[in-house]
């Protein structure tokens, strides 16, 4: 029942940030300031609305995932996918919470900016949780 309810809320939450993604791939500007490194004022880089539209797809897939391995959706499909996925999933947002050791995650060097203050208090804590729930999610169950 736990792993259920989680997995739910993992999934609502990937959606959502799913739609944020389409969002800003549409041209939306609502929250672009933080989402993105910065060295002296000037983003790392600058994704393009394909790769957020890319982004979008996986994060709505995530959730899929998440949903196929409580059984929610696509019991006509073989098991495996959404088990692999699942684990997959703990695998990509544990790696983000360790981050790339300069511009993002717990191990960052670069301190001080107001991406890097996001991410200490909401992108690497969410990126914690959505691992610990997939964990859950992919330990649970047949």
């Amino acid at each position: 029942m736990m792993a259920r309810v989680v997995g739910i809320v993992a999934a609502a939450v990937l959606l959502g940030l799913g739609a944020l993604h389409v969002y800003w791939a549409g041209g939306g500007r609502w929250g672009t300031d933080v989402t993105v490194p910065t060295r002296d004022g000037n983003r790392v880089f600058v994704p393009s609305s394909v790769a957020t539209l890319m982004v979008a797809m996986l994060l709505c897939a995530a959730s899929l995932v998440i949903l196929g391995r409580l059984g929610l959706w696509g019991q006509w499909l073989p098991r495996w996918p959404f088990v692999a996925g699942a684990w997959t999933l703990v695998v990509v947002f544990g790696a983000r919470v360790v981050g790339d050791l300069r511009w993002f995650g717990l191990f960052k060097r670069t301190t001080g900016t107001q991406f890097s203050w996001w991410d200490t208090w909401l992108y690497i804590p969410l990126s914690g949780l959505l691992a610990m729930a997939a964990l859950l999610v992919a330990s649970s169950g047949p």
